[in-house]
């Protein structure tokens, strides 16, 4: 095993400044008004005119059309935009930096130390806070071991600006079954970019070493190539059914919930069946897996915008699938919420381009901005703390220009964020 140990300079090079500091963690008690233009209801599914949010230490107060800004508070003046609870991803990898090859993917596990990468996660969890996204579920590490926790610890500390993180450490998958794959045998002390783990007991060990050291979710790869053929997108599941059930029993049993990588239907099946509580990808989803979740009350994370980026296999026979399959997802009632999967994209572009094809296939703006506030906020089981602008809940707020719910591509600048009270970006 592979841990983080940063020397003690870089410890003192990576702390704030005092000024820092006093950016990064919210006056105690201070009163902030904003002055929201329009205000995105994502409860009530509708969008307010003319608001102001009071907002005492890093709390919402009160909102409300007549509420008057009390003596010493600030005022955000927003009345020209339009203000909606922060963005939640719900797939992220920030300790991964993008892998076009399997080589560059290698290079990351072998050439670069956890310390390294950890420096660079630094890096990404900001852009994700400027890109407005308050909150991330970042599923796993790709071998830089339990250094998520450690980034989720330094943000909540105050440390580093970010979102707040709730992590999957190492993720689990069975011998051979992930990379990397292609080195010489006597290499047997490679790092590898998840933990292997071989049946129900080795499972349920590995389940409870890795809450142990931090992990707020379970991840567990249910398959990994898939096939487009007979109309649909096939794999063959990478556990055997009785350890699938024991990585979700286990996970429960503690109090955890459990994200699967399922493309293929067959994995999708056996990993719904097994009872995960979220199904990543899930490019296999056809009406009767549709059902199959709605029954469970499965969440589906599709990651869209990674498969089809720069309108790559737009018109192939496997995103027509897709496509039809997540409009039928959305009609038929399937709680879907937001995610990227950047990091298995570089850092450097768009994490909003999962909005537009979420339109496209079958969304109204608002559903899929509902998807990344209030719904992504509840299969986090966070929507009493944040995801929607209310009373009593986290200042996790942001502003863009123009009405995201008459144009979703809105989204794409962000001109205004704060979490937890603090204002980390404005104009």
């Amino acid at each position: 095993m592979r841990y983080l140990c940063l020397p003690a300079f870089l410890i003192l090079w990576l702390a704030p400044s005092a000024a820092q500091r006093q950016q990064q963690a919210p006056q105690s008690q201070e009163k902030i008004l904003i002055k929201a233009g329009k205000l995105v209801d994502v409860r009530a599914g509708r969008v307010l005119s003319n608001q102001n949010i009071l907002i005492q230490g890093d709390r919402i107060v009160q909102v409300g059309p007549d509420i008057a800004a009390p003596a010493g508070a600030r005022t955000i003046d927003l009345s020209d935009a339009t203000v909606l609870p922060g963005l939640i991803d719900n797939h992220t990898h920030v300790l991964l930096q993008a892998h076009p090859t399997p080589s560059d993917y290698d290079e990351q596990l072998i050439k670069e130390s956890i310390a390294y990468r950890a420096i660079r996660a630094t890096v990404s969890a900001q852009i994700a806070l400027n890109n407005g996204f308050t909150a991330i579920r970042d599923l796993e590490t790709e071998g830089a071991m339990y250094a998520d926790v450690d980034v989720k610890t330094a943000i909540n500390r105050g440390v580093i600006p970010g979102p707040r993180m709730f992590v999957a450490t190492r993720s689990l998958a069975p011998t051979g079954m992930y990379n990397p794959t292609r080195f010489s045998w006597e290499l047997r002390d490679m790092p590898t970019g998840t933990q292997f783990v071989d049946g129900p007991d080795e499972i349920r060990k590995a389940v409870r070493e890795q809450i142990k050291y931090g992990a707020d979710w379970i991840k567990f790869y249910a398959d990994g190539g898939t096939q487009f053929r007979d109309g649909g997108v096939h794999s063959r599941p990478n556990f055997r059914d009785e350890e699938a059930k024991a990585i979700v029993d286990e996970a429960h049993r503690l109090g955890h919930k459990v994200a699967a990588h399922a493309g293929g239907r067959e994995a999708i099946e056996q990993a719904v069946k097994a009872g995960v509580d979220s199904i990543e990808h899930g490019n296999g989803v056809d009406e009767a897996l549709i059902d199959l979740m709605i029954r469970q009350g499965t969440y589906w994370c599709p990651t869209l915008y990674i498969y089809g980026r720069g309108g790559r296999n737009a018109n192939s026979e496997m995103s027509q699938f897709r496509a039809a399959n997540f409009k039928r997802a959305v009609e038929k009632g399937v709680k879907i919420v937001y995610g990227t999967d950047i990091g298995g994209y570089a850092w450097t572009e768009t994490q909003t381009g999962d909005f537009a094809l979420m339109v496209k296939w079958g969304m109204t703006p608002m559903q899929a901005i509902q998807s990344a506030t209030l719904g992504g906020a509840t299969v986090l089981e966070q929507q009493e703390r944040f995801g929607s602008i209310e009373a009593g809940k986290f200042a996790d707020i942001v502003a863009v220009a123009g009405d995201p719910t008459a144009d979703i591509a809105a989204l794409d600048k962000m001109l205004f964020v704060m979490k937890g009270g603090v204002v980390y970006k404005s104009r």
